[in-house]
């Protein structure tokens, strides 16, 4: 399950974690991005807190969407001590994200 929080600044959510971050662009409209929902969970069940995944809608954050040059939906962006370490775009198995964090 994605985490719903507060931040103040993109900075302070991918700086402020001791453990891999997986942020999923997304928007409601987007077919691809919900069948991402379920693997996400599954991503999250079988790593537990090894990963934080943060779901952002790029329509409410266009800026940061921009900023990160996400041009497809579902995009995801794996951080790790606040720096990109990795980026898919669309669907991804569970297994593509579990294994590269797992890297980590």
């Amino acid at each position: 399950m994605a985490t719903t929080r507060q931040f103040s600044s993109f900075n302070d959510l991918i700086s402020h974690t001791s453990q891999p971050l997986l942020i999923d662009f997304y928007a409601d409209w987007c077919g691809p991005c919900r069948m991402m929902v379920p693997i996400l969970d599954q991503v999250k069940q079988h790593l537990k807190t090894a990963v934080e995944i943060v779901k952002i809608d790029s329509e409410r954050y266009p800026q940061l969407a921009s900023q990160y040059r996400i041009q497809s939906l579902p995009t995801l962006l794996l951080f790790y001590h606040g720096q990109e370490v990795q980026r898919w775009e669309g669907v991804q198995p569970p297994e593509v994200l579990i294994d590269a964090i797992r890297r980590l």
